[in-house]
């Protein structure tokens, strides 16, 4: 299967102009367990959103794992045993997406659903609302897959971490989180997580305008998305200096250049020149 599959939009116009009352959209993707969420947590604390009551914040984080589409009866013995693969594209209800990522651009409220990992099925009438925002970070392993739904962003951002931490972080999740026993988890992972990976989410980091290497860990590109994200936001509150990413061409594509020594080569501006951080 291409890398780059174009999913059918049966007439849903792709819509992300940005304008100063459009919510700015930032795509987050990246393999299974690779630290997404993470990052996406640790953006809203340190932009002081992640303790402000939901419906008055300015930056609001969605995930993908939310549409899962409901599954036959079949799939869902399936899954039960191990062997459905949410990690492939046709897992997720796409247009459902669409619809949503439409919706926050259009400055509608949302009603997201919540999906339950251990029935494998949406929790009927429960949902998470989702009140109009300046900056929404929206995050999963297959966000970038679809044209459609990636041309929707006004950043993207790629979380890479090594196959080894991914694994450990998924097992222990799992089992934790999920009920799942080793065997399964271990079993699923060589079977369908892995292969799906490679197949579907790894070709997409070629789409990112940022990658971050190490996920959260990596502060240094932690701190210039947050500095981008609050310029953004200052200048929506009237507040510019003047100095915003956003004045920029291309947005800043930051890539570990050495492990040992921690440095990351920063490119994209006008300039092309490239700034290095670490001793």
């Amino acid at each position: 299967m291409a890398e780059d599959k174009s999913y059918p939009s049966n007439g849903w116009k792709t819509f992300n102009g940005y304008g100063s009352k459009t919510p700015f959209l930032i795509g987050v993707a990246g393999g299974t367990a690779s630290g997404k969420s993470t990052v996406c947590s640790t953006i809203m604390e340190k932009l002081g959103q992640d303790e402000i009551d939901h419906r008055q914040r300015q930056v609001v984080c969605i995930s993908q794992d939310s549409f899962y589409r409901e599954l036959s009866s079949c799939e869902k013995l399936k899954a039960a045993k191990g062997l459905f693969n949410f990690d492939h594209p046709d897992a997720f209800d796409n247009r459902l997406i669409l619809k949503t990522l439409q919706d926050i651009l259009e400055g509608r409220v949302c009603q997201i659903p919540l999906y339950d990992f251990k029935t494998n099925s949406r929790r009927e009438d429960d949902c998470v609302t989702i009140y109009p925002a300046d900056v929404v970070l929206f995050e999963g392993i297959l966000v970038f897959y679809f044209a459609e739904i990636r041309d929707f962003f006004h950043m993207k951002l790629f979380v890479d971490t090594d196959a080894d931490t991914r694994l450990s972080r998924r097992v222990l999740r799992d089992i934790r989180e999920r009920g799942r026993d080793l065997e399964q988890v271990l079993t699923q992972y060589t079977t369908l997580v892995k292969p799906a990976f490679e197949e579907f989410c790894l070709p997409t980091k070629k789409f990112a305008d940022v990658i971050i290497p190490r996920g959260a860990d990596n502060s240094v590109a932690i701190d210039l998305i947050v500095q981008h994200i609050s310029e953004l936001l200052n200048q929506r509150n009237g507040n510019s200096n003047g100095n915003s990413l956003l004045q920029h061409r291309d947005y800043q594509y930051i890539q570990q250049q050495q492990y040992h020594q921690e440095q990351l080569e920063v490119s994209g501006l006008y300039s092309r020149q490239s700034l290095e951080y670490g001793p």
